[in-house]
């Protein structure tokens, strides 16, 4: 497995960093149906193309089996393959973006319990909450920050990212 920060977004990227992000959506969010996981997947590409860093992990065989976006210190996306999970990839992933961009918040699906767990494990705390998403559909958000950077700065340097 490979981190890699990708510069040119190929509309052949953005195909497989979809098929990623519904593989993993169809996964963890269980409070979507089928018809508002289409409705969403229609604004995805655009999201991939607009994010100002999205990083990418590869298998061997140099295929997309992750990704997450930044934008301003903020972790906007993190998806994995479903068959993939459990494996310390969205740990990688998240500690590559503290360490590189300095990443101090994410925003997380109330309904998304596995995902909550993960971060508060990452050392985010939950500052806010809203009854609404960002669409303004009831699937209520949790803002979470970083609570103490340097705590995990011991953890983000056992890992080689190259």
């Amino acid at each position: 497995m490979k981190i890699i920060e990708i510069q040119e977004r190929t509309e052949m990227l953005v195909n497989q960093l979809l098929e990623v992000w519904e593989d993993s959506v169809k996964a963890t969010h269980n409070f979507l149906s089928n018809e508002e996981i289409l409705e969403i997947k229609k604004y995805v590409p655009q999201a991939l193309n607009e994010i100002s860093y999205l990083i990418i992990a590869e298998n061997d065989n140099n295929i997309p089996i992750a990704f997450m976006g930044i934008d301003n210190q903020k972790l906007e996306m993190l998806f994995i393959l479903n068959n993939e999970r459990g494996k310390g990839l969205g740990k990688k992933l998240l500690h590559y973006g503290i360490e590189n961009y300095n990443v101090k918040e994410l925003t997380v699906n109330e309904q998304n319990p596995k995902a909550i767990g993960f971060y508060e494990h990452m050392g985010f705390i939950t500052y806010k909450r809203t009854e609404l998403d960002e669409q303004g559909n009831p699937y209520p958000i949790l803002y979470m920050k970083l609570r103490f950077k340097s705590e995990v700065n011991d953890e983000i340097k056992r890992y080689d990212y190259r």
